[in-house]
């Protein structure tokens, strides 16, 4: 697998002209992050990125960031952690106020419409497979996750083991058990479906977008981005999506590496070194269906369930524990058809910080589907020993 290099930093004056430059001219910073926006449109940046490859100050590109994105000549891809990528005005906005002969050199690499190897990426980086993790791994939102065992080494190594020999994952189980996270932790350069009865194919692979002069430009969509960067594409709940939406992945995953976009004129997109698909599955949720086709194109069928231990490791209460491994007993003999996984109980010590432990048992009972309350308020009475009900507003003050 190969991984995406970072571009020559501000450090090299060579590389960096900024560096050279003296004090700048009123919206000259602003046309100068423009131009390094447009000359990666289609890739995302955090401020501290532009400002590396500028050699500027990453609170003074910060703000010229929010000034392009309430222009419009920028937008927000992402707020956790804050990140920008070019619309299709931001070119005429560092064209129109950039001083003659102070521009940023371009960058050395410009993305093409269609590639077969890595592109540069800023700030993305997947690291080895040979790199066994022994600590907790940092995720996206700034949580750290725990690392469990998956055929005797830690589940995030597995997965870029995995991803290093081109063998798709399915994660299955049943929500909140943690799916999400270990795909986080594992894969730094991930892109995200959201996957539900109404993803079209657009969603997957872009579509027409009308711009403020009237334009219309096709806007690449992850699946396309996650081929041409070489990056992983985690399909959440991707059992919910319609199969002949999904079916349009399927080339890209098998030894084609490949998709025709129709929508776009019939653009050929290969998949660049280090292209991986991840995928989620709930079984039990309401219109989850893995078909045999879905099946048979995720070679890794990992199940994913909640480990009581490390919810005691992390400090929950020790009551909210034992209530979450009763119903778990009782749902694997048939005898209930919901168990609070380490979600629930992540938000039963939230609550119970906030209102106390008694509202949050109470709010375990509130959140069980209906059928199974009556199970689950036995078995908080039974922990608690009192009868508890679920949070609810109560008498005017």
């Amino acid at each position: 697998m190969t991984t995406p290099p970072a571009p020559t930093t501000a450090h090299d004056s060579a590389a960096s002209p900024a560096l050279s430059v003296g004090r700048l001219r009123n919206g000259e910073l602003r046309a100068m992050v423009a131009r390094a926006l447009a000359d990666h449109a289609g890739w995302d940046f955090t401020p501290r990125a532009i400002a590396q490859f500028l050699g500027r100050s990453s609170g003074a590109v910060a703000n010229a960031l929010k000034v392009l994105a309430e222009r419009g000549e920028a937008e927000v891809f992402s707020t956790m952690p804050l990140k920008y990528r070019a619309t299709p005005t931001t070119s005429s906005a560092a064209a129109a106020t950039i001083t003659p002969g102070r521009a940023p050199s371009a960058p050395r690499t410009r993305r093409p419409r269609t590639t077969t190897s890595t592109p540069t990426v800023v700030g993305l980086s997947t690291p080895a497979a040979s790199v066994v993790v022994t600590g907790p791994v940092p995720r996206p939102n700034g949580t750290d996750y725990h690392p469990r065992l998956l055929s005797g080494i830690p589940d995030v190594t597995a997965l870029r083991k995995l991803r290093e020999a081109g063998v798709a994952a399915l994660m299955y189980g049943p929500p909140g058990t943690g799916k999400t996270s270990v795909v986080e932790a594992a894969f730094p350069d991930l892109l995200t479906v959201q996957g539900d009865g109404d993803t079209t194919v657009a969603d997957l692979v872009g579509e027409y977008t009308q711009t403020g002069d009237g334009r219309y430009v096709f806007i690449h969509g992850p699946l396309v981005r996650a081929m041409r960067e070489g990056r992983t594409l985690f399909i959440d709940d991707a059992t919910l999506i319609p199969p002949t939406v999904l079916a349009v992945v399927y080339p890209a995953m098998d030894g084609r590496r490949q998709i025709v976009v129709k929508a776009n004129g019939g653009e050929i997109v290969d998949a660049a070194p280090g292209f991986y698909v991840v995928a989620g599955h709930n079984p039990g949720v309401h219109g989850a269906v893995l078909t045999d086709a879905l099946s048979s194109r995720f070679a890794a069928q990992i199940h994913v369930s909640t480990d009581y231990d490390l919810a005691t490791q992390l400090d929950i209460d020790k009551r909210a524990v034992k209530i979450a491994r009763n119903l778990a007993t009782r749902h694997e003999k048939g005898e209930v058809g919901w168990a609070p996984q380490l979600r629930e109980l992540l938000a039963f010590q939230k609550i119970a910080e906030v209102l106390g432990a008694d509202a949050a048992a109470g709010n375990l009972i509130g959140t069980a589907p209906e059928d199974d309350r009556p199970t689950v308020a036995a078995v908080v009475r039974q922990v608690f020993g009192k009868e508890l009900a679920p949070l609810a507003l109560g008498t005017r003050i």
